[in-house]
């Protein structure tokens, strides 16, 4: 799941701390693709409140994804939408499993959005309120090689509210596409680029139908 989808199940907290937790894992990775952490498996380390409640986030975060990715729900939209875009990618170097799995993570952002489920204005507010002190401790604590580097990406990140833009499907295919460039120099033309909107805006109308389905099925199963 994306920001927005992990962000939708802690709504209600009151620790900021725990929501930043439950993007964290999300953004180291894009701060560095080389950083690979494991808090959950020092645990005892993490004995301060604030970063406890990180360290909190950031095992919802792992739970959350692994019944997602497991769920025969996910594994039907990813074909459904892999299916859809098999025909575009014919020429393009990047792979229609990829995209389609990533292309439904981030639609069911869009729909939250659009359907009233979650305030991103809040999730951001969230953020600024986080006890930075804590946060540089945890990933201290994680050995993170170069705090300053994930700082500015998170400050950033924050700044920039990027994740109002995906009120639009264009900009959700948009970020499909910048995501597909870390992996591969040019990953779409101009031409796949528009019909993979067009793909989107025809797969929202019947992901729309059921989404809410796997938030549901998700909630029921978290500890």
């Amino acid at each position: 799941m994306n920001f927005l989808s992990h962000y939708y199940f802690e709504q209600q907290s009151s620790s900021p701390e725990m929501v930043l937790g439950t993007v964290l894992p999300d953004l180291l990775k894009n701060a560095n693709k080389n950083w690979s952490i494991h808090p959950e498996k020092k645990a005892d380390l993490f004995d301060q409140t604030q970063t406890s409640a990180i360290l909190q986030g950031w095992k919802r975060h792992l739970e959350v994804d692994r019944i997602f990715h497991s769920a025969p729900f996910f594994n039907q939209k990813m074909q459904e939408l892999k299916n859809l875009l098999i025909p575009i990618l014919t020429e393009s170097p990047v792979r229609p499993s990829f995209l389609a799995h990533i292309g439904v993570e981030l639609l069911l952002d869009h729909l939250l959005i659009a359907y009233g489920k979650i305030n991103v204005s809040k999730f951001y507010e969230k953020l600024d309120t986080v006890n930075e002190d804590a946060l540089t401790d945890f990933l201290k604590l994680c050995a993170i090689d170069d705090v300053d580097h994930f700082f500015k990406f998170y400050q950033s990140f924050k700044s920039s509210r990027y994740l109002l833009s995906y009120q639009k499907l264009e900009n959700i295919a948009y970020a499909l596409q910048r995501i597909c460039m870390r992996l591969w120099e040019h990953p779409f033309t101009e031409k796949t680029n528009y019909q993979l909107i067009s793909i989107l805006e025809f797969y929202k109308t019947q992901l729309e139908v059921d989404f809410m389905v796997i938030f549901e099925e998700i909630e029921n199963k978290l500890n």
